[in-house]
């Protein structure tokens, strides 16, 4: 019987390969194991489909319909999956290296330790995807739909994600170090603990974005939206934050050493015993802020607004921006200065 089965699945591999039809129907066919390498699968309906361990190098699956395959373990190198629905689908450790993935449908798939080096999914759809794991170094993710996937622990290094919508995504320990997250929509997305170094967000949204115990050493988030984002711990040394809104924002024992944060507007957040050490904070909203224990020294603070603020505790000293006749303000109000 297993015999027969095999041999069934070897014939059908090889009518796939001598006998390429345009949409062939291969629902719930097993193809498991089969060597498929530059075979013409365009527009197939491989619905349901036993893909695993199959070797798929350079094939076509261009808008094929793929939706709930099996596809774990599949070498998919430099494979053509243009506008393929790969919704449901099962590509745990599948090797999609250099394929091309632009406006695949990837909807709820699960990509657990899926190899993407290289691979293009500029415009694919990845909402709610499993990722954890995956290794994505390099890929083209721009304008990419990954709401609410799970990227949890994945290397993300160097990915371009610019104007993605990672909305709700879960980033908790990936590594995002040096990748383009510019304009990116990021409200709400859970990036605790993330190594964000040296990353790019200029311009992105991170209203309510959880970044507690960041590392965001080095990155720029000039005109970034971060309203009422979570920065408890996070390692801020050396980050652009020019003209960024920053208000609500809770910063407590956060490391701003050294950031830029001209023109950044920090109404009512909380900065409390951060180190601000060094830190330009020209032209700044400052007003209502918590600075209680704060480490203010040689902070620039020309032109900022400082209205309102709780200065209790908070450590001054080698200010740019602060007259006498202020200084004297700041110590009423429990500023301590060196």
């Amino acid at each position: 019987m297993e015999e027969t089965i095999e041999s069934n699945k070897y014939s059908l591999v090889k009518e796939i390969i001598s006998q390429p039809v345009k949409g062939r129907d291969l629902t719930g066919a097993d193809l498991s194991r089969g060597i498929l390498s530059h075979a013409d699968l365009r527009g197939a309906n491989l619905r349901g489909a036993d893909l695993s361990h199959a070797i798929l190098i350079d094939t076509n699956l261009s808008r094929a319909n793929l939706r709930g395959a099996d596809l774990s373990n599949a070498d998919l190198r430099g494979a053509d999956l243009r506008g393929a629905d790969l919704s449901h689908a099962i590509l745990i450790d599948t090797n999609l290296i250099g394929a091309n993935l632009i406006g695949a449908n990837l909807n709820d798939a699960n990509l657990s330790r899926i190899n993407l080096i290289g691979a293009n999914l500029i415009g694919a759809d990845l909402s709610h995807a499993i990722l954890s794991h995956a290794i994505l170094k390099g890929t083209e993710l721009s304008s990419t739909n990954l709401i609410g996937a799970n990227l949890r622990g994945t290397d993300l290094s160097r990915v371009n994600f610019i104007g993605a919508d990672l909305s709700r995504v879960n980033f908790v320990g990936a590594d995002l170090s040096r990748a383009d997250l510019s304009r990116a929509n990021l409200i709400s997305a859970d990036l605790s603990r993330a190594d964000l170094s040296d990353t790019r967000l200029r311009g992105s949204n991170l209203s309510c974005t959880d970044l507690s115990r960041a590392n965001l050493i080095g990155a720029d988030l000039s005109h970034a939206d971060l309203s009422d984002a979570r920065l408890r711990g996070a390692r801020l040394s050396r980050a652009n934050l020019i003209g960024a809104n920053l208000s609500r924002v809770n910063f407590i024992g956060a490391n701003l050493i050294g950031a830029n944060l001209s023109r950044v507007n920090f109404i009512s957040a909380n900065l409390s015993r951060v180190n601000l050490i060094g830190a330009n904070l020209s032209d700044a909203n400052l007003s209502r802020v918590n600075f209680i224990g704060a480490n203010l020294s040689r902070v620039n603070f020309i032109g900022a607004n400082l209205n309102d603020a709780n200065l209790r505790g908070a450590i001054f000293g080698d200010n740019q921006g602060i007259s006498e006749g202020l200084k004297q303000n700041l110590i009423t109000r429990g500023a301590k200065f060196d």
